[in-house]
């Protein structure tokens, strides 16, 4: 465990007080029991020092040295002795990320494999779960820029999104990073937080060189840029797998614009980097994400130390231990009790956690290190019941346990559990009653469509299917066979249809969306 001196202080320097009484406890013990001192003035000295026989016992340690050290070290564990600041991971303090995925034809070219855009989705794929669930935006872009996903703590859904992205669901030609950079920083206006914009693309437009400094401004936005594609380019292949053509039927190429991706990194002031085959990659953005996110957080805002005073809660263990000897008439009973209770409650689990620690405190402590079962089981109150319960994918008691509470982010779990159950009337109930308590809830927004177009879809799906049920069986007995014969009936396959259309559902929502989002910029173009 690395100690950093420089920031080593107490967070309750006023219990060292104790250690004076633990000195002096010694001192006073020993002047009441200096046989010599007190017949000093009843004989001679030269004859008492004669006179007084001295014992072994005089020489060892006595009850009230134990003590003196049950106070000494009890008051430094008291006094919170820290050098480290509390960043929990489920906490707001890990950097955000905006993800900005270039959809243009170009991305679908196959020098990456299987194509630049589905690398690039693997790789944000393989982030978002190192990430533990911290917060992630994403947007898409190609002519025009479009929100696909507000920052989200949901890593299941950001996944969702982000594997729904594909080249036909932005018809406007082009690479529009003034538009990406309008939309990140609309976001970062919403959060309050410094963020980092992550461009995936493989070229840029060089009309817009000139514009981008002042489109970035003073705002706390970084801005990454992540080349996807190689030198040589590759050609543009469709979903199945066959070269795209040009009007003259020869195969077209995705261009790779090396150049001016280095211009676009220039006029933004950006780190250029590019898809690796190992990790190398994602610790690049992890670790220019938190730098910037250091570095520009309200210098106000102070994280919580550390309390590491509840180490010493062993040695004042182990004193207690050899405290009971016989022949020692102290109440050590009261004094491990004195001790112990100045002492932080020491983060551990089992019979020890519950003697120092509410049940709160253990649950925070095992949703920090990741273990949500016990911590849903822990938590008393029900929020945070809710929330470890939800990422240890206990439904049920998270339904419970946000079902008490009334407030905009309790409804807004419930609606991403009835969703997740395909139970879209309560789960869009949920998002409605969300956005009425709190009505700037975009990731509440968000959510609320997807469910209207999920459940539009499930209505269409069952609608059309026949009445037959699933797998039911018929006999055709013929005359030739004499023998009857299994017929499988259709709605097998409308049952496998009807989970595709769940399955795809959200970028057919997403290209309507921008469609209908492009129609609107264009009629309000003078």
């Amino acid at each position: 465990m690395d100690i950093d001196l420089n920031a080593l202080h107490l967070l309750r320097p006023y219990w060292l007080l104790l250690i004076v009484p633990g000195i002096l406890l010694p001192l006073a013990w020993r002047n009441h029991h200096d046989l010599q001192r007190r017949l000093r003035g009843n004989i001679a000295p030269h004859l008492l020092a004669h006179l007084i026989i001295k014992t072994h016992e005089q020489q060892r340690v006595r009850p009230v040295h134990l003590l003196a050290a049950l106070l000494i070290i009890g008051a430094l564990a008291a006094a919170g002795p820290t050098w480290e600041q509390d960043r929990p991971a489920f906490v707001d303090n890990r950097a955000p990320l905006i993800f900005a995925f270039d959809l243009s034809p170009s991305m679908d070219a196959t020098d990456l494999a299987p194509s630049r855009l589905e690398a690039a989705k693997h790789k944000v794929h393989n982030l978002i779960e190192r990430r533990g669930g911290a917060r992630t935006a994403l947007l898409a872009y190609a002519g025009s820029a479009h929100l696909v996903l507000p920052p989200t703590d949901d890593p299941a859904l950001l996944d969702t999104f982000v594997q729904a992205l594909s080249t036909d669901l932005i018809a406007k030609p082009g690479k529009n990073v003034l538009a990406v950079i309008s939309q990140a920083r609309q976001l970062i206006d919403v959060e309050k937080t410094p963020a980092t914009l992550v461009l995936i693309t493989d070229g840029a437009d060089n009309s817009q060189f000139d514009a981008l400094p002042k489109a970035l401004g003073d705002a706390p936005l970084q801005v990454l840029v992540l080349a996807a594609g190689s030198a040589n380019g590759g050609i543009i292949r469709n979903a199945d797998g066959q070269p795209r053509t040009d009007d003259n039927g020869r195969p077209q190429l995705g261009a790779f614009d090396k150049a001016g991706l280095e211009q676009l990194a220039k006029a933004l002031d950006a780190p250029l980097g590019s898809l690796t085959l190992d990790d190398s990659d994602l610790d690049w953005i992890e670790g220019h994400a938190q730098q910037h996110f250091q570095a520009a957080s309200d210098p106000d805002h102070q994280l919580a130390w550390k309390d590491a005073g509840y180490w010493l809660c062993w040695p004042l263990l182990l004193i207690a231990f050899f405290s009971v000897r016989k022949g020692w008439s102290l109440n050590w009973v009261a004094g491990l009790v004195l001790a112990v209770s100045l002492a932080p409650s020491p983060a551990q689990a089992g019979a020890l956690a519950d003697a120092f620690m509410t049940p709160d405190q253990q649950g925070r402590w095992a949703f920090d290190h990741g273990h949500y079962p016990a911590a849903a089981a822990h938590f008393n109150d029900p929020y945070w019941k809710g929330v470890a319960a939800y990422q240890a994918v206990d439904y049920d008691l998270a339904l419970a346990s946000f079902a008490r509470l009334d407030t905009p982010q309790a409804y807004f779990y419930l609606g991403n559990i009835y969703t997740r159950r395909y139970k879209f009337d309560p789960a869009i109930a949920a998002y409605q009653q969300a956005l009425k308590l709190q009505p700037d809830f975009p990731e509440a927004q968000a959510n609320l469509a997807l469910a209207i177009a999920l459940q539009k879809d499930t209505d269409s799906a069952q609608q059309n299917a026949p009445d037959t049920k699933a797998d039911a069986v018929k006999f055709d007995n013929t005359q030739d066979k004499g023998k009857s014969q299994t017929v499988q009936t259709q709605q097998a396959a409308s049952d496998a249809q009807w989970l595709e259309n769940l399955t795809t559902s959200p970028a057919r929502f997403l290209k309507h969306k921008f469609a209908l989002q492009d129609l609107a910029t264009q009629g309000a173009t003078p």
